[in-house]
């Protein structure tokens, strides 16, 4: 079965750090560039970040760069986002996501065919 679970989301305070993951299964994991997503109470979902298929390439938001770093372990099947000196504004349900294209990668939604059901994250201030 092809599907993706994350985990890692949960209440931390500004300043804080937390290191959601994103298991996938289904489909060979080294073939396919994976990026993080996010939505927020009241607006549409946004690009936080993507990693190409080998791990040697990322790109991230403006809003999170320098703060946030994405990572896979593809010997795992597992794609990370490791958030620092998190905001209240970064307070969203965060959802992992891959793309089968073959794309180096991907920085829309529309260029992603699978999603987990997405992890919530909530920075207290």
């Amino acid at each position: 079965q092809v599907q993706l679970v994350e985990s890692g989301g949960g209440l931390v305070q500004a300043g804080g750090s937390l290191r959601p993951s994103c298991a996938a299964s289904g489909r060979t994991f080294s073939t396919y560039a994976m990026g993080w997503f996010r939505q927020a109470p009241g607006k549409e979902r946004e690009f936080v970040s993507t990693i190409n298929r080998s791990g040697g390439s990322t790109h991230y938001a403006d809003s999170v760069k320098g703060r946030f770093t994405i990572s896979r372990d593809n010997a795992r099947n597992t794609v990370y986002l490791q958030m620092n000196s998190l905001k209240p504004e970064d307070t969203a349900v965060y959802y992992c996501a891959a793309d089968y294209s073959g794309r180096y990668y991907a920085l829309r939604a529309d260029e992603y065919e699978l999603w987990g059901q997405g992890t919530h994250v909530t920075v207290s201030s």
